[in-house]
């Protein structure tokens, strides 16, 4: 009976990894969610079945859970994206900094433009030197029409996109709207392109650092979290 139960949870994990690109590591130092953020963030219309997505109908009730389980002490967001819808990608930002739970990201190959939210919506962020994250104003693909209004919408939500990098990190608005300005940085677009350290010296992303760093951070962070608790309750 016991090899059973322990068959049917390596299924549920290899499932969960899977569909999800999710899994808990179990540790005497914390059971850490790990939450992989991959190719394009997939919004309101369905990407060709060639793209590599991260489905924000997915992730969402996710976040839900791991705010939500007691068992689960932290998350570790591990992020490798081209970037994507916006309003999904604000959505998972959002719902990332607004968790109590001990929360850190890493950025892994690229973090590139919603994807940069993304990467610093935790409490506490990591890039690794060769991770690179595309900066530039808010555009669009396909049909625009071309009215005022549409110019309006546009400037409103970089303008929601700005607000909130610079309310999760420590770079000033200043800096981070003359990297999206940039011209001559990127062959066919407005905007820069920066790399790990220079993404740490801007006050973009907190640390240069691999994933031990990150999650020597996070279990630091779940310690400082478990001894506040103790605290209260004795308190109490």
């Amino acid at each position: 009976m016991p090899e059973e139960k322990q068959i049917t949870r390596s299924e549920e994990l290899r499932d969960q990894i899977q569909d999800l690109g999710s899994s808990v590591t179990r540790s005497n130092r914390g059971n850490i969610q790990t939450l992989t953020i991959i190719g394009q963030i997939e919004g309101h219309q369905l990407l060709p079945e060639t793209y590599k997505t991260t489905k924000y109908e997915h992730v969402l009730p996710l976040l839900t859970a791991v705010e939500e389980d007691e068992s689960i002490d932290g998350l570790l967001l591990l992020l490798n994206t081209v970037g994507g819808d916006i309003e999904a990608g604000l959505a998972i930002a959002e719902l990332i900094s607004g968790m109590r739970k001990p929360t850190v990201s890493l950025v892994l190959g690229g973090g590139h433009s919603i994807g940069v939210p993304l990467a610093v919506c935790a409490k506490k962020s990591f890039i690794v030197p060769s991770a690179g994250m595309t900066i530039h104003p808010v555009r669009m693909t396909g049909t625009v029409i071309g009215a005022p209004q549409t110019y309006a919408y546009f400037q409103r939500s970089q303008d929601r996109i700005v607000e909130f990098v610079t309310a999760n990190s420590h770079i000033s608005k200043e800096k981070f709207l003359e990297y999206m300005m940039q011209t001559g940085s990127l062959s066919n677009d407005v905007g820069t392109m920066i790399y790990g350290k220079e993404a740490v010296a801007s006050g973009l992303i907190d640390r240069i650092g691999g994933l031990s760093d990150a999650l020597e951070a996070l279990h630091r962070m779940i310690e400082t979290s478990r001894k506040r608790k103790e605290k209260q309750i004795r308190g109490k």
